[in-house]
C-alpha cells in the first residue's frame, strides 16, 4: 500500500541545486560615474598645487559626467543598486569634499576657525542633502528638487573662486564673501526649498528647429566669457527657489515638494 509519502525525496536523496550566479557590475555608467569622481579628485590636487582654474574645471567637468551617468544607465537599462551607491560617493567627493577643500586652500585658511568652519558646513551639508536625497527619492515630486542639488551648489562656490580667479582678484580681499558663499551654498542644500529638477524634459522627443537655434546661441554666450557667464547662470538658479517658494507661499499653495512622509526619519509634519 502506499502511505501518500513516495512523492517525497527521502533524507538520504540528494537535491540539485543550481548555484547562484554573481551579479555583475554594468561597466558603461559606472565609467561615467569613475570619471565624475575623477574630476573632484582632480579638483582638489589642483588646488593643493595652487592651479585653482583647473581646480574648478575638475568640478564643472564632474558636474557634466555626473548627469550623464544616469541618463545614460536609463537609455541603455543597466540601472542597478550599486550604480545608486556609487553615484552617491562619488557626489559627496565631485560637490561634497572637494568644493569646500579647494575653497579653503584658496582664502578660507586665512580666517582661521572661521575658515575651516565655513568649508565643513558646507561640506556636511552637502552630506545632509545627499542622504536626505537617497531616503525620499520616492516621495519627492520629480519635477522639483528638495534643497539645491549639490552640483549646482559646487557650482556657485567653486564658480566664484574661478571667476575671482580670472580677475586676478586678491584672494585676501574676498575671503568673508567667499565665507558668505560657502554658508550660503551649503545651508541651502538643506532646506526645503524647491528648485526646478529638469527631469521632465525628455531627450528622446522631437523639438522645434527653433530650440536647436537656441541652444546653440546658449552655447556660443557661454563661450564669450565662461567663467562670468556660467557663475551668472548659477547664482540665477541658486535664488530661483527662494522666488518659486515665495511666490507659492504669496499665491497660498503648498510649498513642499514631498507628497508623503516616509517612516524613517519621521517627517510627517515638517514640510508644511
Amino acid at each position: 500500500m502506499h502511505d501518500g509519502n513516495d512523492s517525497q525525496p527521502s533524507a538520504d536523496t540528494e537535491v540539485a541545486v543550481t548555484p547562484r550566479r554573481p551579479k555583475g557590475i554594468y561597466v558603461l555608467p559606472n565609467l561615467f560615474t569613475l570619471a565624475a569622481l575623477f574630476g573632484g579628485f582632480y579638483a582638489v590636487v589642483m588646488a593643493m598645487n595652487g592651479r585653482f582654474d583647473l581646480a574648478a574645471a575638475g568640478v564643472f567637468s564632474a558636474m557634466v559626467l555626473d548627469s550623464l551617468d544616469g541618463r545614460v544607465a536609463r537609455m541603455t537599462n543597466t540601472q542597478s543598486a550599486f550604480g545608486e551607491q556609487m553615484d552617491s560617493l562619488s557626489d559627496m567627493v565631485s560637490f561634497g569634499a572637494a568644493p569646500a577643500l579647494v575653497a579653503y586652500e584658496w582664502t578660507l585658511r586665512g580666517l582661521g576657525r572661521w575658515g575651516w568652519i565655513a568649508a565643513f558646513v558646507y561640506c556636511a551639508c552637502a552630506a545632509l542633502r545627499l542622504a536626505r536625497f537617497n531616503v525620499n527619492t520616492a516621495v519627492v515630486d520629480k519635477r522639483y528638487f528638495q534643497g539645491l542639488p549639490s552640483p549646482a551648489a559646487a557650482a556657485l562656490l567653486t564658480g566664484f573662486i574661478w571667476l575671482m580667479n580670472e580677475q586676478s582678484v586678491e584672494p585676501a580681499g574676498v575671503a568673508w564673501v567667499t565665507f558668505g558663499v560657502a554658508l550660503f551654498a551649503g545651508l541651502t542644500m538643506v532646506t526645503n526649498v524647491p528648485f526646478y529638477s529638469f527631469k521632465d524634459i525628455s531627450m528622446k522627443r522631437s523639438v522645434p528647429f527653433a530650440v536647436i537655434v537656441l541652444i546653440a546661441l546658449g552655447i556660443a554666450v557661454i563661450n564669450i566669457d565662461p567663467p562670468i557667464v556660467l557663475f551668472s547662470l548659477f547664482v540665477v538658479y541658486g535664488l530661483s527657489g527662494y522666488f518659486v517658494y515665495g511666490w507659492r507661499k504669496a499665491k497660498g499653495q503648498p510649498t513642499s515638494v514631498i507628497s508623503t512622509s516616509t517612516d524613517e526619519p519621521d517627517e510627517q509634519g515638517l514640510h508644511k
